[in-house]
């Protein structure tokens, strides 16, 4: 579903795409007396997490490889229900709320800023026209990693160390699939990164190669305005601490 950036960070954020995880968090009580639906919440998660971990690698649009991104993340929460630790997986939701909006709102900057312009092969090395905004994803970026000591690390190393814990052909062999899902998450959010903010364009064929030098100039681009500016700030500031401050609740 496509929309107006800001509109897709709320929705990928915190309230459709992450319904689903909510939903089988309220009726745990239910997937516990049955190893069946666990077997498939383990299996439908995994794969999840490797379908759309190479899906996003693939892609062009600055916003569907957030938004892939999302779809993966959300492997690990549905893989972790399966494994019957739902605490966990609702700690990794309420990290991921705060990264993903961060990024969904840095790239909505990106794309207000070069005129609504979202292709990857046409947008390159912004870093010193939009500083704040690189900052704002490099921290996002990070955090989704699971770089050490930022809120997606509290709750995705310990979703991969629990399941890697649990010493059952469906632990090890979902630990597999999450370490090489973790792998793909670095790939493609460091591609994304530097396309975006360091590297020169791909180019999509030789008569719109340089269209990013001739459609936009430095006096064009401007970062976005200040109330965008602050929110993004408040959720890179909550991107860095929550996890820290809150992991000992979900997780102690």
């Amino acid at each position: 579903m496509e929309g107006p950036t800001p509109v897709s960070a709320l929705l990928h954020a915190a309230t459709m795409v992450t319904a689903g995880v909510f939903l089988i968090l309220r009726c745990s009580i239910l997937y516990q007396y049955s190893d069946t639906s666990s077997l498939m919440l383990i299996l439908i998660g995994g794969l999840t997490v490797i379908f759309a971990g190479l899906t996003a690698l693939m892609q062009y649009d600055v916003k569907k490889i957030i938004a892939y991104s999302t779809c993966s993340q959300l492997g690990y929460m549905f893989f972790t229900c399966g494994l019957n630790n739902y605490i966990l997986a609702f700690s990794h939701l309420v990290n991921h709320a705060f990264f993903k909006a961060l990024l969904f709102l840095s790239a909505g900057s990106v794309i207000h800023a070069m005129s609504d312009e979202q292709d990857l092969r046409r947008l390159n090395n912004l870093k010193h026209i939009l500083p704040f905004t690189y900052i704002c994803f490099l921290i996002g970026t990070l955090a989704i990693m699971g770089f050490p000591f930022l809120t997606g690390f509290y709750s995705k190393d310990l979703i991969l160390e629990f399941s890697y814990s649990r010493y059952i052909l469906d632990g090890l062999f979902i630990y597999s699939i999450g370490l090489f899902g973790a792998i793909l998450t670095a790939i493609y959010s460091v591609r994304l990164l530097y396309l975006l903010f360091v590297g020169r364009s791909e180019p999509m064929h030789k008569s719109n190669s340089y269209i990013s030098y001739i459609k936009f100039t430095e006096t064009n681009v401007v970062e976005a305005p200040i109330h965008m500016l602050i929110a993004m700030s408040i959720l890179a500031i909550c991107s860095i601490f929550v996890g820290y401050f809150f992991s000992e609740i979900f997780a102690g």
